[in-house]
């Protein structure tokens, strides 16, 4: 294999070439993006970004010395891929044929069929940079969905001085992946920084036309606002794949290793809907620990050496008005869930999740110690935990099964539960 090209110059686009080089990979690596930018990371466009205490040149992920020897060729999005010939075709009418192709182009923010002035995603620097002007003290803002981003952008926006006002319902992520337990406490969090947090409601539309006026509710209630941030979920980007013949429900599918259906094409990150080996289900992934460490096994299906360690457990950090909100391991639904310290009305509980008695994940906010002691007993799934609560114990809580209607996506998507996304992106 002398040439590769990764579509895709975000975080999984720089850590599959990264990849490449790690498993000693020598040949040609191409990279695409349609941002003019250098891969950088997304997680502080909600918190420092925002506020002006980050800058761009912070968010950058390659570091000064790093040196992959790739090709970047950015600002130019891809439009189709003929997966036979390893060829993919920009929006500039140019190709780009390689040996092998690495899809990695992420997912886009769901959005309003309307979207007056004032309403806002946040994916990109674009998006932070549109979304800061309008950060004014005394305005009034409305986060729709209360999503880990979303939740975040509504404690920087009270720090900013905004009247903040957060509608989530219960699709939202954060009680479907967590439950309705852990998405309290962290609401919580947000209700004693004077923001307001209303739960088990929808929004109808947008009020406008021209600037946002304000949201209105499907029981005909109208909530004002001056801007608007929507937290709704993400949609894989495949529609530029529309042509290829690759299965995309639900996102580019995949094996367990990233591997499609056809030869020298593998596909990583949240567009790509990877074979789950535990529940036989294929998921979109969206925790950001794993779009850099999946990268590395997907390179190593793709030049056909051992991938080397194992996949670690997920991993989540997040900072949630002023508290540290930290996440390892891997949940499908149905884990019995205990509170082992702290509380939901202290906000500093320790949740830790079970399956088959057996802990598979911890969730923390404001417990780093703890954290990462369960965190060390989930890479052993046959230790013992020294004194927790079995899950039968009194307070012990069956989180349920992602279940999510139509139009709303959760942190993991499984195949078919998102319509056909072909036509998307």
């Amino acid at each position: 294999m002398q040439s590769v090209t990764i579509v895709g110059a975000g975080v999984v686009g720089h850590a599959s070439a990264a990849a490449l080089r790690a498993h000693g990979y020598t040949g040609r690596i191409t990279v695409l993006g349609s941002e003019r930018h250098r891969p950088y990371d997304r997680p502080p466009l909600a918190r420092g970004f925002l506020t002006g205490q980050t800058t761009i040149g912070e968010l950058a992920l390659e570091a000064p010395t790093e040196d992959l020897d790739a090709d970047w060729r950015l600002g130019v999005g891809a439009v189709a891929l003929d997966p036979a010939a390893h060829r993919v075709t920009l929006a500039n009418g140019r190709t780009v044929d390689s040996d092998a192709v690495v899809i990695a182009t992420g997912s886009a923010a769901r959005r309003f069929t309307t979207m007056p002035r004032g309403v806002h995603t946040l994916r990109t620097v674009e998006d932070a940079l549109a979304l800061r002007e309008e950060l004014l003290p005394g305005a009034r803002m409305v986060v729709v969905g209360a999503g880990v981003v979303g939740l975040e952008v509504a404690s920087t926006a009270r720090d900013m001085g905004l009247d903040v006002t957060v509608l989530g319902s219960t699709t939202d992520a954060l009680s479907t992946t967590f439950g309705a337990t852990v998405a309290g406490a962290v609401y919580g969090l947000h209700e004693g920084r004077a923001i307001t947090v209303r739960t088990d409601l929808r929004v109808a539309d947008l009020i406008g036309p021209g600037w946002v006026s304000g949201v209105r509710l499907t029981t005909g209630e109208e909530v004002g606002a001056d801007v608007v941030l929507l937290d709704i979920g993400a949609v894989p980007l495949v529609g530029w794949l529309g042509d290829s013949g690759l299965d995309l429900r639900g996102g580019v599918v995949a094996d367990a290793a990233g591997r499609t259906g056809v030869p020298g094409v593998v596909t990583v990150g949240d567009c790509a809907a990877w074979l789950d080996p535990v529940t036989g289900q294929h998921h979109r992934i969206a925790h950001w620990s794993d779009t850099r460490d999946r990268p590395s096994i997907a390179m190593a299906a793709l030049l056909g050496v051992h991938p080397g360690e194992a996949l670690a457990p997920a991993r989540l950090t997040s900072q949630q008005a002023g508290a540290l909100v930290q996440f390892a391991g891997r949940l499908h639904g149905g884990e019995q869930m205990t509170i082992e310290s702290g509380g939901v009305d202290t906000g500093d509980l320790v949740a830790v999740y079970r399956r088959d008695n057996q802990p598979v994940a911890v969730l923390g906010i404001d417990q780093t110690v703890q954290v990462t002691q369960w965190q060390a007993k989930l890479a052993d799934p046959g230790a013992s935990p020294d004194g927790p609560a079995s899950p039968t114990a009194t307070g012990a809580v069956a989180v349920p099964p992602v279940a999510m209607p139509a139009g709303v996506a959760p942190a993991i998507i499984q195949t078919g539960a998102v319509r056909d996304a072909s036509g998307l992106g």
